[in-house]
């Protein structure tokens, strides 16, 4: 390559900026950046081509997912440290909060000051079965089960459970059982964040 003209026009330009050129071509094309303004402009602008399609075909990822990932995390170091698992009631129509109150009053089960949309707590896990407590600000975002009922409990606050065109308006002591297949999503409807006892159970 004689020139930085045939540099820029060679497409070797777009392959540094994505980091698919060895480390001898990397050499080749600092030095000539180094040296032609046009080729450092070059660069600079395939940067910011590249950046803006990122962003403008980035996808926002799912609220719920590094909620209860963190979760599952502090779940394994709580078991790690020493606590002894400990199945949670199954949910159904007659539960109540005083059904989950060893785990409702243990100090460890309260939300931080840091919470920021929802928050978790699991407090018993096997494959067929997960529990956990739930804290949401304003809502929990559209999903569908297939695989797993999804049962509520609400403890505090009030929400609106929406399952495809149905609403479903809860609060404290109320039950509610996911259809399986079906679109749904959570609104609070409180003034301060919707906890309640979440289940999942294998379908």
């Amino acid at each position: 390559m004689q020139n930085w003209q045939e540099l820029i026009s060679s497409g070797l330009l777009d392959m540094y900026v994505l980091g698919q050129v060895d480390s001898e071509e990397a050499i080749f094309i600092e030095s000539m950046a180094s040296v032609h303004n046009e080729v450092r402009m070059e660069l600079d602008e395939i940067s910011i081509a590249l950046e803006r399609y990122a962003q403008f075909h980035a996808i926002e990822p799912d609220p719920i997912i590094k909620p209860f990932l963190m979760a599952t995390v502090d779940y394994s170091d709580r078991i790690g440290s020493g606590e002894q698992p400990e199945l949670t009631p199954v949910l159904n129509e007659r539960s109540a909060a005083k059904d989950f109150s060893r785990w409702l009053d243990r100090p460890d089960m309260v939300l931080p000051d840091t919470f920021q949309d929802v928050f978790a707590k699991i407090l018993s896990y096997t494959p067929e079965l997960i529990t956990a407590i739930v804290w949401i600000e304003h809502m929990a975002p559209q999903e569908t089960h297939d695989h797993e009922f999804e049962r509520f409990l609400i403890l505090e606050g009030t929400c609106e459970i929406h399952v495809e065109d149905q609403i479903n308006k809860l609060g404290p002591g109320d039950y509610f059982q996911i259809p399986l297949h079906k679109r749904h999503h959570v609104m609070v409807t409180s003034d301060h964040p919707c906890k309640v006892i979440l289940q999942r159970i294998a379908a």
